[in-house]
């Protein structure tokens, strides 16, 4: 009889190929019954923008029947450690903007990441006229905390080995305000700052705000004078800034202070591409942001601190307030979110 070549592959070895493979289409296709997609859902894709950033989102948060965006990398393996982040808007946004301005869900493959994308539901006014789209405690704090909650239960608190509050502007003041809270405080590992404020204030212009209706600057804001108080609990902080939003940026960091830093260090970043989004309403005033356009960034870091924690500032030449991240800008404060500690999620599993 001839004898037939047998396969390097052995019956159990077929058995657990075929078992790994259903149990990464099963992740990938049902992680709170969101079937994922390389590029992610409502994405901008030549000047469509204003058609798709209104879309609420893909998940809905149970508790309070609210949708968010989730968006995580279709070939996650079961088990693998992901980046988690909770990117929240600025005042008068929603959800979908938020995704293209800080637009890491074009990169959850290459970095690992789980986002997690909400709209605000509190409503105030903003200096003068009709209320906007505001995160307030008594709307949101419960709703962030359980979407923090659904997304650590889908995922595995095990398997998250970083978690960062990320906000822009009004959202980024929101997440100082939530980062030491009694719920964040033992779960998030960073904070970043999308022109949300700086731990030891880089000051914001006079006439920072949007434009009056015929494109003059907006009065001056009185500043105020009381002297900063540090949160007094552990994470890392990245701030970033648009040149014209802020007076200067200062040359030290009380928040490098406190983990023992080395003196800072100057890098650029130079993107070709523009960034996905722009207040297209009220783009020319330079302060609040003109059209998307390709730029340069000046990254300050403060290396070798302690606890692992990363401490940096980027500011973002000839921009405001308003004109979404570049790609390459973007990647590298992932970059610098990704190279420091985390484990604060995974210690609440063990």
């Amino acid at each position: 009889m001839r004898q037939t070549k047998k396969s390097h592959w052995g019956e159990k070895s077929v058995i657990a190929l075929f078992m790994l493979l259903v149990g990464q289409v099963a992740l990938a296709a049902d992680v709170l019954g969101v079937a994922c997609e390389t590029p992610p859902p409502a994405h901008c894709a030549d000047g469509d923008c204003a058609a798709k950033t209104g879309a609420p989102g893909n998940v809905t948060e149970p508790e309070s029947g609210r949708q968010y965006y989730l968006d995580y990398p279709c070939d996650l393996q079961p088990g693998e450690d992901v980046m988690f982040v909770l990117n929240i808007h600025g005042a008068g946004s929603i959800a979908n903007w938020q995704r293209h301005y800080f637009p890491v869900m074009d990169y959850k493959e290459e970095y690992r990441l789980v986002v997690a994308t909400p709209s605000a539901a509190g409503s105030a006014s903003m200096g003068g006229g009709n209320g906007v789209r505001v995160w307030t405690p008594q709307t949101d704090d419960a709703y962030l905390q359980a979407i923090t909650e659904q997304v650590t239960e889908a995922f595995g608190a095990e398997n998250i080995k970083s978690f960062w509050l990320a906000g822009h502007s009004q959202g980024g003041m929101t997440s100082r305000r939530l980062v030491c809270s009694e719920f964040f405080a033992d779960k998030v590992d960073g904070m970043l700052s999308l022109s949300g404020g700086r731990i030891g204030q880089a000051p914001f212009v006079d006439s920072f705000g949007p434009p009056l209706a015929d494109g003059s600057p907006p009065p001056s804001r009185p500043r105020g004078s009381a002297e900063e108080t540090l949160p007094d609990c552990n994470f890392s902080h990245i701030f970033a800034i648009g040149e014209y939003e802020i007076e200067n940026l200062p040359d030290e960091s009380p928040w490098a202070e406190r983990y023992q830093c080395e003196a800072r260090e100057h890098s650029q970043v130079v993107d070709t591409r523009p960034g996905w989004v722009y207040d297209t309403g009220r783009a020319g005033y330079r302060v609040w942001g003109r059209e998307a356009a390709p730029g340069t960034a000046d990254v300050y870091t403060y290396p070798a601190c302690s606890n692992g924690r990363v401490v940096a500032d980027v500011v973002r030449l000839d921009k405001g307030h308003t004109e979404g991240l570049e790609p390459e800008v973007t990647q590298r404060i992932l970059d610098l979110m990704s190279s420091a500690e985390g484990g604060k999620l995974q210690a609440s599993a063990d």
